[in-house]
């Protein structure tokens, strides 16, 4: 999508101070060797059933060729990463980025970007499947119906009954032309295991043009969230979730009653076990950039109030996990003088007790920088994110989930 569109620079340079600001800890962390070669950017991490972890990330291949590329996590050892697609008609956007999810019977599929048509933001949703680990994959199909030359992106999957996966994604099929004259739509579709697709639901008609959609599942079902767009351009996030097979209206998580005439970028990252969601957001409301988290105890449908949990100059781009107790840890960036960021993570409870923020790694604050992902592997989380520059690339690391308590 258009992650191109302005921020207004009170969100961008806002330095507030949280309610407390503790002292960084020291956790023990440890790089990991990175699957991912130079030039690489856009990572993103997925756990399955047995512990595996899956990666997927993009690399520039060429002047103007880039490949998805994915490898396997076990214990510390990664497979030799193999080539989803490699192409020069492929979307590459530091913010909508091509994610993978394994289903129970071990069968992987994968989502990326590619051009549709010649106009500048005209590009479809493929997606493709590999049924031995990865090692080859099935040739590409469109995951949507819409065929006009528009924006189709920022895709979240999910599991669903019968080992297939169902996704949810941002839809330009109302926007004539593809230049926004519309607004944009959120769509679903069930993606069976031969590849095929059932009918397609709209979520929401009118949703914030280009911040990430994410989704989960509780015991209750399915739920997903994204920023939303009143008439007033109020882009608040909410929620919708599937219950008894139909999806509820869309509820705000929290009326953070930010007012923007632009898209920020900035999508929010769900996590659940049993009934428990845990959910973080940024938001530039009253003039102040925070990174929020909130829970819920009834499978999505309330929400508790929000706890804020960055250290005063957040640039937001969060991910969630959520540990045997129930507990949430996030990740986010945090703004550093004068142009850098860190990947930092802490823990917080359901009673909002925050646990000490640990630096994963120092970045820059820049777009290519992407966005770092988290997910939890045993009592470890495992961390990827990028650091720009010249030899820009794709890190990866182990934190051990009890020092941050």
């Amino acid at each position: 999508m258009r992650a191109s569109l302005p921020i207004l620079s009170l969100v961008v340079f806002c330095a507030c101070a949280p309610r407390e600001a503790p002292e960084l800890a020291s956790q023990p962390f440890s790089e990991l060797a990175s699957p991912a070669g130079f030039q690489s950017g856009e990572p993103f991490l997925a756990a399955d059933m047995s512990g595996a972890v899956h990666m997927t990330w993009i690399e520039r291949t060429g002047d103007s060729t880039h490949a998805v590329r994915y490898a396997r996590l076990d214990g510390d050892s990664w497979s030799a990463p193999s080539t989803i697609i490699e192409r020069r008609d492929l979307f590459v956007n530091w913010a909508d980025f091509p994610a993978v999810i394994a289903t129970p019977s071990g069968r992987l599929v994968v989502h990326w970007l590619q051009r549709s048509g010649a106009g500048r933001y005209a590009y479809d949703v493929r997606v493709a499947q590999s049924t031995d680990r990865g090692a080859t994959w099935s040739e590409g199909s469109v995951l949507h119906t819409d065929r006009s030359a528009g924006e189709h992106g920022f895709v979240a999957m999910w599991l669903a009954p019968g080992d297939s996966v169902r996704a949810a994604w941002l839809d330009g099929r109302q926007m004539s032309g593809g230049h926004g004259e519309g607004a944009m739509t959120v769509q679903s579709v069930a993606l069976a295991a031969d590849g095929s697709t059932g009918a397609e639901h709209a979520l929401d008609v009118r949703s914030c043009d280009c911040c990430q959609v994410a989704a989960t599942v509780t015991s209750s079902g399915p739920v997903v969230a994204y920023r939303d767009r009143t008439e007033d351009e109020i882009r608040d996030i909410v929620v919708v979730r599937q219950v008894n097979g139909a999806w509820t209206e869309p509820t705000a998580v929290h009326n953070d009653g930010w007012k923007i005439a632009a898209c920020p970028v900035n999508g929010p990252a769900l996590a659940a076990r049993g009934d428990t969601v845990a959910i973080a957001w940024f938001t530039g409301a009253q003039d102040t950039a925070r990174v929020r988290v909130a829970f819920s105890v009834d499978g999505g449908a309330t929400f508790a109030p929000p706890i804020r949990i960055d250290a005063g100059a957040p640039a937001g781009r969060v991910g969630i996990s959520l540990d045997t107790d129930g507990e949430a840890v996030v990740s986010w960036l945090e703004r550093v003088p004068p142009e850098d960021a860190e990947v930092r993570v802490r823990r917080v409870t359901r009673t909002g007790e925050l646990g000490l923020p640990f630096t994963v790694s120092r970045t820059r604050a820049a777009r290519a920088s992407g966005f770092p992902r988290i997910v939890r592997q045993g009592d470890a989380l495992i961390a990827a994110w990028t650091v720009p520059g010249d030899s820009a690339r794709v890190h990866v690391g182990r934190l051990s989930l009890a020092a941050l308590r």
